[in-house]
């Protein structure tokens, strides 16, 4: 049965070390479409309506397509299904949407506007945590993710080093961070908020318990409309608090060429220190650095030489006093 074959699937991928968690809603959202039907009865049409769901990108599309196509050819390697139900894929798209670089003004906005957006008992969220939350996510690049996962003991300010724990295949990172950031977290740990946290989140909700990407999300979605943050070109979507991450290499970017410094170097210990596996992702900051660097930073682009950066002491101390 379909229920069966996925809960079977999943507990598999999350057993080699994937979170698996937008995935396994993904199929179980299938399988509530569809119910719990025999899986060799899947047909093309149920999966076509599954994926032309209303509001769904081409991009998601595919995504979601991606997903099913592997689920039902696992299954039918193994002699569970005769054929795979999935229909036609759809040609290639034209990536076009362009994250929301926020400016340092509007960074400052958001920072003035938590103590409003927060005010009300309802919320969950501390607007001191929140605050904090935005700037770690700022001063560090994090995923979203990662910063809700981060533990107390993550935190080292004795040595100014934060251990970054990642979803896919838990992967760590133990990344620097300079005084600023320092001094903000300094402060949250000794606020009245933290000491009143006994749990093992470093950012928890007013209760101590963790806090839930979904409740963080509407947080910030209040925040920005408090703040009056709104995208004015072409974008269908407003600015989100993953933008702050893009946000964050585009300023190092920009602050490193005004420096002078040497981006073949530099790209390697950002894509690291961002914790991606490559360049590629790095790279297409890039064309989102202000207009008057574009030319100059393309052509100081690296040359993807593989370079032991963790090695480099000059380096990690300029890492560390960003």
């Amino acid at each position: 049965m379909l229920f069966e074959s996925i809960r079977t699937y999943v507990e598999r991928k999350r057993s080699f070390g994937f979170g698996y968690e937008k995935s396994a809603r993904n199929l179980w959202s299938f399988s509530k479409q569809i119910g719990d039907v025999p899986l060799a009865s899947v047909t093309p049409r149920q999966v076509s309506a599954f994926l032309n769901g209303p509001h769904t990108s081409t991009i998601t599309w595919r995504a979601k397509y991606s997903l099913l196509r592997r689920f039902f050819e696992y299954w039918a390697a193994r002699g569970m299904l005769p054929t795979s139900p999935m229909p036609l894929i759809r040609p290639p798209c034209l990536q076009t949407f362009v994250p929301h670089v926020y400016s340092r003004s509007e960074l400052r906005l958001l920072l003035r506007s938590t103590r409003f957006s927060q005010k009300r008992r309802a919320c969950k969220i501390g607007s001191q945590t929140l605050r904090t939350l935005l700037l770690f996510l700022y001063g560090t690049g994090a995923l979203k993710g990662e910063a809700l996962r981060l533990g107390r003991e993550d935190v080292d300010l004795n040595r100014d080093l934060v251990t970054i724990r990642g979803n896919r295949f838990n992967r760590v990172r133990r990344i620097p961070i300079g005084p600023d950031l320092h001094k903000r977290l300094r402060r949250f740990i000794d606020s009245a908020s933290q000491k009143r946290n006994h749990g093992k989140n470093f950012f928890a909700n007013r209760d101590g318990s963790a806090i839930k990407a979904r409740i963080l999300g509407k947080s910030f979605e209040r925040l920005r409309r408090v703040s009056g943050i709104a995208r004015h070109d072409e974008n269908r979507y407003h600015p989100r608090i993953h933008d702050l991450r893009h946000t964050f290499a585009v300023h190092r970017l920009t602050a490193w060429f005004k420096q002078g410094a040497d981006l073949n170097r530099m790209l390697p210990a950002l894509s690291a220190y961002l914790g991606q596996v490559g360049l590629g992702s790095t790279e297409r900051y890039l064309s989102m650095t202000p207009e008057r660097f574009r030319k100059q930073l393309v052509k100081l682009s690296p040359n993807r030489r593989r370079r032991r950066w963790r090695d480099n002491a000059a380096l990690m101390k300029f890492l560390s006093e960003l």
